[in-house]
């Protein structure tokens, strides 16, 4: 993908962070004429030594009134953009399109009492994003957030999520949240072990969060691994919960970034 001059920003690192050997979160900083909805994304480039430039798009971990724009990534071995992205440093450049995108937000579901978010890997990040926005807060009775890594040490952003319930914009709210680490590849105390479809078909997850998978009630949000998206839409299926359309409101909504 290319872009012209006129439909991108650039913007200057301020920081780097590396959870593990293979996830990192880079925030940089905003142009004050980018606007976005909690939940979507903008396509990010980054010029490779030969002066060309390679284009991806990534979710803002960052809220909507954030002053700064926060990203979530993975280093994929031998990856074209990831293995230039994963180089980058504190006052490096990075190229923001000035447009961002994204249907995984909240106006995919007109109602709903219970709001799921429920993520793998760095899907994870729209749902920071949303979460450090006040409308889920106001809008839902109960907020679940479902977060599956393959080991402990991929669990990133746990301070955050830990400090959220108790920021002062959200303090009569932020009992409504729970957080429900899932872990594949380890058992840990505290989080479940398994895969999200396995824990959804066992009963498992419904009985960690307190709260039933139910048509009326949940509105499910999923982002992260393709195949985990696609296997636990057939699940929730099976359960009567269906894909959210612009001319069939339902109770799943997913992202598609190509």
């Amino acid at each position: 993908m290319t872009a012209s001059a006129d439909k991108f920003t650039r913007q200057l690192l301020s920081e780097v962070r590396v959870w593990s050997p293979t996830l990192f979160s880079l925030r940089c900083s905003r142009d004050p004429s980018l606007r976005f909805r909690a939940g979507q994304f903008a396509r990010l480039g980054v010029r490779k030594a030969d002066g060309s430039v390679v284009w991806r798009a990534y979710s803002m971990v960052s809220a909507p009134h954030d002053e700064f724009l926060e990203f979530f990534s993975i280093v994929v071995p031998g990856g074209e953009f990831t293995s230039e992205l994963s180089r980058l440093k504190v006052g490096d450049e990075l190229l923001v399109e000035r447009q961002a995108i994204g249907y995984l937000t909240l106006d995919r579901f007109p109602d709903g009492r219970d709001l799921w978010l429920i993520g793998t890997g760095t899907g994870l990040a729209p749902f920071l994003s949303i979460l450090q926005d006040f409308e889920a807060w106001q809008r839902f009775e109960r907020i679940v957030l479902v977060y599956s890594a393959r080991t402990q040490g991929e669990l990133a952003y746990q301070q955050l999520i830990a400090e959220l319930p108790q920021r002062d914009y959200l303090a009569e709210h932020g009992h409504k949240l729970t957080y429900l680490p899932i872990v594949t590849r380890e058992q840990l105390p505290g989080a479940l072990h398994g895969r999200v479809t396995a824990l959804i078909e066992n009963g498992e997850l419904e009985r960690a969060a307190g709260l039933a998978l139910d048509p009326a009630h949940s509105r499910i949000m999923l982002c992260g691994n393709p195949q985990m998206i696609e296997d636990t839409r057939a699940v929730l299926k099976t359960r009567g919960l269906q894909l959210s359309l612009s001319r069939r409101p339902g109770q799943v909504a997913v992202e598609n970034y190509w």
